[in-house]
């Protein structure tokens, strides 16, 4: 999906979205003002933003101190962009689960789940070693059929291929 000129329809809760200029990164993001407070980002806009390193004042000051509608978080969504339905898709580890566009590749954050992404990256660097086993455990433990697997996680080929996941995310 590439940025366009027209007011887009939030598709949380149907107000005009409302486009704020990023100069620095040179795009428009669609952003429900007047509604929810919901985020709409073009294919690859999120990429932008999305760590605490990025920078994304432009955004942050325009929700700053204001006070938006509830919506539910867990209705399917329809693409402004292209009127396809949404899928929902987990953010990594922040564990927030963001709306998706299979079509065009917009992807839909509600109020609050930026700064979630953000802190929450940050957040869940400094404790790595939790999150590889938690990954490794929650998925695998039923493969290794053994009720004590504690150990043999450190030295399994699969907790491995975990830790190298997490790791290159981090590491983007």
């Amino acid at each position: 999906m590439s940025d366009t000129k027209e007011n887009l329809v939030c598709p949380a809760c149907g107000n005009t979205m409302t486009k704020i200029y990023d100069e620095e990164k040179g795009i428009n993001i669609d952003i429900c003002l007047d509604g929810c407070g919901g985020i709409l980002f073009d294919n690859r806009e999120l990429d932008k933003f999305d760590e605490n390193i990025e920078n994304a004042d432009t955004i942050l000051k325009e929700i700053k101190n204001k006070t938006f509608q509830e919506v539910d978080s867990t209705a399917t969504r329809i693409c402004p962009a292209c009127n396809t339905p949404m899928v929902k898709m987990g953010a990594g580890i922040a564990g927030v689960e963001i709306d998706y566009c299979n079509v065009c590749g917009a992807k839909f954050l509600d109020n609050g789940e930026l700064e979630n992404i953000r802190n929450g990256i940050k957040a869940d660097i400094s404790n790595i070693d939790n999150i590889i086993n938690n990954l490794y455990q929650d998925n695998l433990k039923d493969i290794i059929g053994d009720k004590n697997y504690n150990s043999v996680i450190k030295n399994s080929p699969r907790r491995q291929f975990f830790e190298n996941l997490v790791n290159s995310y981090l590491k983007k």
